[in-house]
């Protein structure tokens, strides 16, 4: 980056994951020039894995929340702003136009604004009481509302079996409350897990005391005067509830880059490096779409993602390539079970299971011919660590191999 650009400075629009660690990534990397990190929330940035649990359940302070506290930011001399709206991109004239009015001018921008979780398209679905997580504000609404199920005895509905929904669930459970969880699929979190282990969640959340009904087809939301009262179904049958927490996935938040110009499909459109088809911006986080060698298009939600594509993203801008070629990983937390996933899963035609399903403490390898591909760890930590060390160095054992607990996965790898 040129003197000129450096001294015209980098905007970073969206104060999450992805955009601190690309700001800071910035600064290790050398660029000495002013960094604006402009969020459009009042808080600044904070994690938001424990939403759906720690925080949700009041076992955590405000503080414990915090990623970067802003006097942490200034002393790298990056700029936060909270409440901001940034309302477009005048590419021609390298500015943000902000909500109040006023511009910004970049000399490199970022974008990492994130994603928003999908409405309910129904009759009642914006009633008082139903309620999506994706923010510390909605994570805080939801345990108010909670609070209230505990003091009323009232029960709560979850619409959707992702991993969102089943955490919220897991959390409403260990409080003492009456769940269901609506699923419109005929198993949880078919589209990422293997049957065998989507299995094992279902009867792990019915032995928790949670009611699935798999196959659900909402119709309505029904309420009163005082907020949401039930969700009835196809069937006409009404599923009382308190509460309706709605889990049905996510949208990227690309309609700044779309309304810019910039290639999107489902997401801002990023290489491996987070460029995109704008030379001066970078994208980074839940709001890309990775082009992949094939020419497909991958879509990662996890912190991981955020983090390496923001590293790599802030390389770019220093005129350096950076691919994010690590192997992705995610974990979930329900009850006290942790699942840790790595690798892609899409496309399996093979599974080992390796450690004892019923004691709660396995890994189910995914394969695709003879090669392994992803794997999924119930409280195997060591599992994970190995798989993810395998996955990177391309390291396949068979699938015998991978379902025998006494064989040893490490020394599959170069010593």
């Amino acid at each position: 980056m040129s003197a000129e650009a450096a001294t015209a400075g980098i905007v970073i629009v969206g104060a999450g994951q992805a955009g601190v660690m690309t700001a800071e990534a910035l600064r290790g990397g050398g660029f000495e020039g002013p960094i604006t990190l402009l969020g459009d929330e009042p808080h600044g940035p904070y994690h938001r894995p424990p939403l759906s649990k720690a925080w949700m359940a009041g076992e955590i302070e405000a503080a414990q929340l915090v990623m970067r506290a802003p006097e942490m930011l200034a002393r790298k001399n990056i700029e936060l702003r909270t409440g901001v709206n940034v309302k477009a991109i005048d590419r021609s004239a390298q500015t943000v136009i902000l909500g109040d009015g006023s511009t910004l001018s970049y000399a490199g921008l970022v974008l990492a604004t994130g994603s928003t979780p999908r409405s309910l398209p129904l009759p009642g679905g914006n009633a008082p009481g139903v309620l999506a997580l994706r923010t510390r504000d909605d994570a805080s609404a939801i345990a108010d509302r909670l609070a209230a199920c505990i003091e009323q005895q009232r029960p709560v509905v979850v619409i959707g079996g992702g991993f969102i929904g089943l955490e919220v669930a897991a959390t409403a459970r260990k409080k003492g409350l009456a769940v269901t969880v609506l699923e419109a699929a005929p198993r949880l979190l078919g589209r990422v897990l293997a049957p065998v282990l989507s299995d094992w969640y279902a009867d792990l959340h019915r032995s928790h005391g949670v009611q699935l009904v798999l196959g659900a087809q909402v119709a309505a939301i029904e309420a009163d005067a005082n907020g949401v009262t039930g969700v009835r179904l196809a069937d006409g049958s009404v599923v009382p509830a308190g509460l309706v927490v709605v889990g049905i996935g996510v949208n990227a938040n690309d309609q700044l880059a779309q309304a810019a110009g910039l290639a999107c499909d489902r997401g801002i459109v990023v290489d491996a490096c987070g460029r995109t088809s704008d030379p001066l911006i970078v994208a980074a986080g839940d709001c890309t779409a990775r082009r992949l060698a094939d020419g497909s298009l991958l879509r990662l939600e996890s912190v991981q993602n955020a983090t390496e594509q923001g590293k790599s993203a802030a390389a770019a801008l220093l005129g350096q390539n950076r691919p994010f070629t690590a192997t992705p990983w995610f974990w979930s937390d329900q009850y006290d079970k942790k699942l840790q996933m790595a690798g892609l899963s899409m496309g399996a035609d093979a599974w080992a299971v390796r450690g004892d399903m019923e004691a709660g403490s396995f890994t189910v390898c995914h394969f695709k011919g003879n090669q392994l591909i992803a794997a999924d760890s119930v409280n195997a930590s060591k599992d994970h660590l190995l798989v993810r060390k395998l996955l990177d160095a391309g390291v396949s054992p068979t699938r015998e191999q991978a379902g025998d607990v006494a064989f040893d996965l490490a020394s599959l790898l170069v010593k």
